[in-house]
């Protein structure tokens, strides 16, 4: 069974930078591309970032590009964000998820198989 488990959030003042990691376990995670999505208080969760299966494409929302990197670790079975020059608005509930079939990017919170738990990601002003 696939397992995300994500961790690096936390508090942080406007302008500043935090790093998120996810863990994952229970299948071959370099045959598959991994996303971040996010959820604020009151609104639908929303795609952040992607990643390819090999790491050299990646997608970005347009209100994070130039800010958020995603980034994996095929031999650690590690998906990361680093996001820098954050804003209040980028305050949310932070989640790694993965498609079920492989090798194809996805986008769509539809077409994700799997999710972590998440972590919330405080930006202050």
């Amino acid at each position: 069974q696939v397992q995300l488990v994500e961790s690096g959030g936390g508090l942080v003042q406007a302008g500043g930078s935090l790093r998120l990691s996810c863990a994952a376990s229970g299948r071959t995670f370099s045959n598959f591309a991994m996303d971040w999505f996010r959820q604020a208080p009151g609104k639908e969760r929303e795609f952040v970032a992607a990643i390819s299966w090999s790491g050299s494409t990646t997608y970005y929302a347009d209100s994070v590009k130039g800010r958020f990197t995603i980034s994996r670790d095929n031999a650690k079975s590690t998906l990361g964000l680093q996001m820098n020059s954050l804003k209040p608005e980028d305050t949310a509930v932070y989640y790694c998820a993965a498609p079920g079939g492989p090798f194809t990017v996805r986008r769509g919170t539809q077409d994700m198989k799997y999710w972590g738990k998440g972590t919330l990601v405080t930006v202050s002003s």
